[in-house]
């Protein structure tokens, strides 16, 4: 499959890991409609590709993401003044949705999990479209930001429902309501990534990460538990939980994937897994409808 390219990312796959890299590194990477449009275009690609088998997100230069670009000044966040093609595209009736929230409905919904190394100042949707990611690991020169209330606005990018799930309420509040920005280590300490690494390590220790996943692990059996962890985070009841686990169990049982999984281990050989996301990714969810914005 070729690989797409982008005006504001740069997008390789080197077995089975789609590295993505924010590249606008003379403004720290910040973050544009463009780059909203770029990576949600960038998962539509890794999903409808079988050789990805996991991602890995990174920025590039000395920054993670800055935020969003600040260049149109005081009339960054005004709707009201003329809107890049690609937020227009997005626009509900009088409500233009908010970008970052694209971006991160966008991960929310893939199909291969997600790594992010993040090498720098992550702020703002900087550091909110991590949230979604499923795995993030930082460099010790990372800082981060939830800077909105010093900025005038409020958090975006669905953070109000993805950070407090990872973080707890109490913390999500404090980086809210105070906007300040904070080490590596304290982001370490309160559980927004799982590990810290010098600079010249992150990349290294993303990629064994993903290679642990790539090298042991069924795709589609990746996929179908990406989607039980993260729907049922917000079901109402564990049965919501057990009717897509029976589904998927039964469907997985009888798959060729099942049967690779036990032979190998009994073989004490590497598997081989015949199933694609693409084409043998099971329904397990007959009630599930997205959401609509309106």
């Amino acid at each position: 499959m070729s690989q797409p390219t982008f005006e504001t990312l740069l997008y390789d796959v080197e077995d089975g890991i789609a590295t993505i890299t924010l590249n606008r590194p003379d403004r720290m990477n910040a973050f544009t409609a463009r780059m909203m449009k770029d990576l949600i275009e960038a998962f539509d690609a890794t999903d409808a590709d079988d050789a990805v088998k996991a991602v890995i997100i990174t920025g590039a230069g000395r920054a993670f993401c800055a935020g969003a670009d600040l260049g149109a000044g005081g009339a960054t966040f005004d709707r009201t003044s003329p809107q890049a093609l690609e937020r227009e595209e997005g626009k509900v009736g009088d409500i233009y949705r908010d970008g970052g929230g694209r971006v991160t409905l966008r991960m929310y919904d893939s199909l291969k999990p997600i790594i992010g190394a993040i090498n720098g100042a992550a702020v703002g949707v900087g550091v909110t479209m991590q949230l979604p990611m499923d795995i993030r690991m930082a460099s010790t020169e990372a800082k981060f930001g939830f800077v909105f209330a010093r900025r005038g606005i409020n958090p975006e990018a669905a953070s109000s429902w993805f950070l407090p799930r990872l973080v707890g309420l109490q913390t999500a509040l404090e980086w809210c309501y105070t906007g300040r920005v904070f080490p590596a280590q304290e982001a370490l300490d309160r559980g927004l990534v799982r590990s810290l690494h010098a600079p010249e390590d992150l990349l290294p220790a993303a990629r064994a990460l993903a290679r642990e996943i790539v090298d042991n692990t069924a795709p589609v059996s990746v996929a179908i538990t990406r989607q039980l962890l993260w729907r049922m985070a917000g079901a109402a009841h564990p049965m919501e939980a057990h009717k897509a686990d029976s589904r998927a169990i039964q469907s997985r049982g009888a798959s060729g994937d099942a049967k690779e999984g036990v032979s190998s281990f009994l073989e004490k050989r590497a598997p081989v897994y015949p199933n694609k996301v693409s084409s043998d990714l099971p329904d397990i969810w007959p009630e599930w409808a997205e959401p609509e914005f309106r």
